[in-house]
């Protein structure tokens, strides 16, 4: 364990150059979901001075750290790895103060985190380049793969670790430097693994953290010319903006955005194993997950049994604060995010679905009981548009025709699964669906080494972690070679 202080830090302040930088930004409370009154830390609405001073700092970092070996830079992740290990039950509960997931939820996320840092680690000595014959002879031709620069990683508040860690990691091993701007609802993680990545060995301005708004901070970050790759994780309006800006200039980006996943359940050996497969996979954050299942499209000829022990496993879920003994549903994030699950669910009922799932006391607060809606429509707002909340909808088919085509018939195409005993009709659906993850028989738990990312809105660039990272972090470089003229 290192000194406690370490994940301590002043209020009102960035971390820029490796030090606590103040700022003259409006404070902003980070709150507790759980209990409002519970200020977990304050931070600044950062002011374009900061937003400048963390990416002049990224910039003249950028030499130095860029000629530092990759295996080198691979050694200082893995420390940074260790340090989060020995600080994990610390920033679990950081974590779920922030954000409000269940603690068990934090501290699996923190696990996860590792596993992909210690991916990137590997990456140090994996940084590949080709040869390719020549015309000419006694010429060697070779390719390379080199830093960008500065990125800018803008991050959402539903994974306070992964988010962040999915982005430095890659852009550090391949020798860019970053400022990373946290959700502004969750940036007190952000900071702490910032005063860990220090004390791991990372030089000054190789990593700067600015906390404030989308609007301003985000904005300044995507439009200046300095910073050549913004990795975006969020909506897919926020996404649109931030890719017409960066491509304006000409910059890289690589966006992970919205989704609509479904589920569709064909045939199963255990209905109340994929019953379960499909709840872990849609409440997990309560919802509040990009790769959620929102959506399950089953046979008619198995739905009633399948709606029934959805709604049983529903109905026992206990909703609760994220530090509270047994908690399986936290709160939403904050009193927008439960006000828009609240809209969605009485307008599922306005629209005619029927719902299955009681209406339950939940705790006073950020609290909503989850709820599956089922004899859902296709053309349904609550089949359509992402809820991001604990709410599930149930379609019933005849075929696998009609249930490919309602799959995607959605602006959306990041994960989808099917449940079937008949590996025809699997295949089929993996071949046809317009997703860019497909999981067969089992929910959508991604693996921190495999590529991950979604087509039509739900992103655009390279897929993140894995071998796609080097797509977005580097760039070839075509070396022609002759001895002497």
């Amino acid at each position: 364990m290192i000194d406690q202080q370490t994940l301590e830090y002043p209020q009102r302040v960035n971390f820029i150059n490796n030090v606590w930088a103040a700022s003259a930004g409006a404070p902003v409370d980070a709150l507790n979901p759980a209990d409002r009154d519970d200020v977990v830390g304050v931070v600044p609405d950062s002011t374009p001075e900061d937003v400048d001073a963390a990416i002049e700092a990224a910039v003249n970092a950028f030499p130095g750290w860029s000629a530092t070996p990759a295996p080198v830079r691979g050694d200082i992740l893995r420390r940074w790895s260790e340090l989060i290990g020995e600080n994990l039950e610390e920033l679990a509960r950081l974590m779920t103060r922030e954000m409000g997931k269940p603690l068990a939820e934090s501290r699996g996320e923190l696990g996860r985190a590792r596993l992909e840092l210690d991916y990137a680690a590997g990456e140090g000595t994996r940084i590949h380049g080709t040869t390719i014959p020549s015309r000419v002879p006694g010429q060697l031709i070779y390719t390379d793969r080199e830093p960008v620069g500065v990125i800018a990683a803008i991050t959402p508040w539903n994974f306070p670790a992964v988010a962040p860690l999915r982005k430095i990691a890659p852009a550090l091993i391949f020798g860019n430097t970053v400022v990373l701007k946290p959700a502004l609802e969750t940036p007190l993680t952000a900071l702490a693994l910032a005063a860990l990545l220090r004390e791991a060995g990372l030089p000054p301005g190789v990593l700067n953290v600015v906390s404030g708004r989308g609007s301003t901070v985000g904005s300044q970050l995507a439009a200046d010319p300095r910073v050549a790759g913004v990795s975006f994780t969020g909506s897919t309006g926020i996404g649109r903006t931030v890719s017409e800006t960066v491509g304006r200039r000409l910059g890289a980006v690589q966006l992970e955005l919205g989704g609509k996943n479904a589920a569709y359940v064909h045939s199963a050996g255990d209905l109340r194993q994929v019953a379960a497969e499909i709840t872990n996979a849609a409440i997990q954050a309560t919802g509040q997950r990009c790769t959620s299942i929102s959506r399950v499209i089953v046979q008619e000829e198995i739905a009633d049994e399948l709606v029934a022990l959805l709604t049983e496993a529903w109905s026992g879920l206990k909703v609760g604060p994220g530090d509270a003994e047994g908690t399986i549903v936290g709160p939403l994030v904050n009193n927008s995010q439960l006000k828009r699950v609240q809209k969605y669910v009485q307008l599922g009922a306005e629209e005619g679905a029927v719902r299955t799932t009681p209406h339950r006391p939940v705790p006073e607060g950020l609290y909503h009981p989850p709820t599956i809606f089922d004899h859902v429509t296709p053309d349904m707002a609550v089949a359509r548009e992402e809820i991001f909340g604990p709410v599930l909808t149930v379609i019933r088919v005849r075929d696998v025709q009609e249930a490919i085509t309602i799959v995607n018939d959605t602006e959306y195409g990041l994960a989808a699964v099917v449940f079937s005993q008949d590996l025809d009709v699997a295949m089929r659906f993996s071949r046809e669906v317009r997703a860019g993850m497909v999981h067969i028989n089992h929910g959508t738990l991604s693996q921190p080494h495999v590529p991950f990312g979604g087509v039509k809105d739900s992103g655009s660039g390279a897929f993140s972690i894995g071998l796609t990272n080097a797509e977005f972090f580097t760039q070839s470089k075509v070396v022609y070679l002759k001895p002497s003229i």
